[in-house]
């Protein structure tokens, strides 16, 4: 990944956070057929990511690949009229800002039953932790639960190396990156108030 030096992000805090409040990735994995992407939801456990896939998925048979993760955090396209120097130059032009987290490590396929359904409740728990009544592992008949952990495989990638790349508008002076983020704010489309958000919280962290 390319990552000019005042966009690298190497909190390791920060690159879990985001992992965190982001959980669907992207993976990528050489195989004999190429280059092969799944998007799957992950747990971050220690310096591992968990989840799991069908089997039939070529990730049940990679045991042992080496892979990459991408996180992709909040993101957003920057009008060059939010920055005042636009105003005042003119010599200002679009861009795009965006949070992401690379995760390089070694899949392992992981065909025990008791930490695939260990795996499957944390997750369920969590996600559905804002329900009103919150559905659990548990609700379904225990058939149907054993069926269904029969069709697939847990995965585990030790994080072996991790990068990140934070493109808040850090090259341009503190004035500018407030209009960004005014900007944001009264736009408010997809995602534009956790753009804003993010910005604002790495302003913050300068103070």
């Amino acid at each position: 990944m390319y990552v000019p030096k005042h966009f690298a992000e190497t909190r390791v805090e920060v690159l879990h956070g985001l992992i965190r409040d982001c959980p669907f990735a992207t993976v990528l994995v050489n195989t004999a057929d190429g280059l092969a992407a799944n998007h799957l939801p992950f747990e971050l456990v220690g310096n591992a990511l968990h989840g799991h896939v069908a089997r039939g998925n070529e990730l049940a048979r990679l045991d042992g690949a080496e892979v990459l993760a991408v996180f992709r955090g909040p993101d957003g396209y920057v009008s060059p009229n939010w920055y005042p120097t636009k105003q005042e130059t003119h010599r200002e032009v679009p861009t795009w800002n965006y949070a992401v987290a690379h995760v390089h490590g070694r899949l392992k396929v992981v065909e025990d039953a008791a930490w695939l359904r260990a795996l499957l409740e944390r997750l369920t728990d969590h996600h559905e932790a804002t329900e009103p009544q919150p559905w659990r592992v548990g609700d379904a008949p225990t058939d149907h639960v054993e069926k269904m952990l029969h069709a697939i495989v847990g995965i585990e990638i030790a994080i072996e190396r991790i990068e990140g790349k934070f493109k808040l508008s850090q090259n341009h002076p503190e004035r500018n990156r407030l209009g960004v983020i005014a900007g944001l704010r009264r736009r408010d489309g997809d995602g534009d108030a956790e753009l804003a958000a993010l910005m604002a919280l790495q302003e913050e962290s300068k103070a």
